[in-house]
């Protein structure tokens, strides 16, 4: 059993650096030795993991599968260790962090607060920006994100679901015959949030889901507030953050449309640099994050 976890850790490490001799050296093997390795694990396990050529390395389904599992499990091992190695030492250190600017007063602050009033020799740095940074270029050690993953060089971890609703003010819908289906809302006039422009406008009632194509806007922003001040203004129809309409709608300011239609949630993420060390200061942060009930839904 102890060969077979060394194979794997070994297979895990030859995948995250995309080759034999990039593992080797991580590893202080040599290529031959890695390469030996994750042969005796196909072997033992009847199954092809990897694909070889000259150049790179690709995986199979079943290494697919093995990846996942082995990640977990070292992640595992390495986060016990790394608790028990700082039992006996307090946390310190600084952490810079961009955030987008609409979660400035959102659960996640008091989160912030709440890692520090724990931590109290750790100091953050946060940029609260809906402008996205680049996370190495722009030297953060952490970044929270909202939408879809496209850089696939940083490591990510969901934190929670951004809930949003579909709002406008009561002077535009004036000018407007009542929506039934997501389909009316076509020719209305959009009023986007520029970060997330790219996520689709999908709409779930019981069971059935309606995917309303994206139409050009009449005004697009970067900043969530003040996409709230425009629709509040009858500039149009938005989709906003559940958290920043409901004042409004509770003072009658804004009024959501479509109510037996929900507006899918946002996923939101915690992404790092792939370096960064595993029992440090950045793994602590986010596993304090993830452990988090309050943010499962914000």
């Amino acid at each position: 059993m102890l060969d077979e976890l060394r194979q794997i850790y070994i297979f895990a490490k030859t995948v995250d650096h995309g080759s034999f001799r990039g593992a080797a050296q991580s590893l202080r093997l040599s290529p031959s030795v890695v390469s030996h390795h994750v042969g005796q694990l196909e072997k033992r396990l009847g199954v092809a993991l990897l694909y070889r050529s000259t150049r790179k390395l690709s995986l199979t389904a079943d290494g697919e599968r093995l990846l996942a599992a082995a990640h977990t499990m070292i992640d595992a091992v390495e986060t016990g260790v790394h608790d028990i190695a700082y039992q006996t030492q307090q946390i310190s250190g600084i952490l810079r962090l961009t955030v987008p600017a609409f979660l400035g007063q959102s659960d996640l602050t008091n989160q912030f607060a709440r890692f520090t009033l724990k931590n109290p020799k750790v100091q953050l740095e946060i940029d609260y920006s809906d402008a996205r940074r680049d996370v190495i270029a722009d030297g953060y050690d952490v970044a929270i994100r909202a939408g879809d993953m496209q850089d696939s060089s940083l490591k990510a971890r969901k934190l929670f679901e951004m809930r949003r609703c579909l709002v406008a003010a009561p002077a535009y819908l004036k000018t407007r015959p009542k929506p039934s289906l997501p389909k009316d809302l076509t020719d209305w006039d959009w009023l986007e949030f520029g970060p997330v422009w790219n996520t689709k406008r999908v709409f779930k009632n019981s069971g059935k889901t309606s995917t309303l194509a994206k139409q050009s806007f009449r005004i697009s922003v970067n900043d969530a507030y003040a996409l709230s001040h425009l629709a509040r203004a009858g500039a149009g129809v938005a989709i906003i953050p559940e958290f920043i309409a409901a004042p409004y709608v509770s003072t009658g300011e804004l009024k959501h449309l479509l109510q037996d239609w929900s507006v899918d949630s946002i996923n939101v993420y915690a992404v790092w640099p792939q370096n960064a060390p595993k029992g440090g200061l950045i793994k602590l942060f986010i596993n304090f994050l993830s452990e988090d009930s309050s943010l499962e839904h914000i």
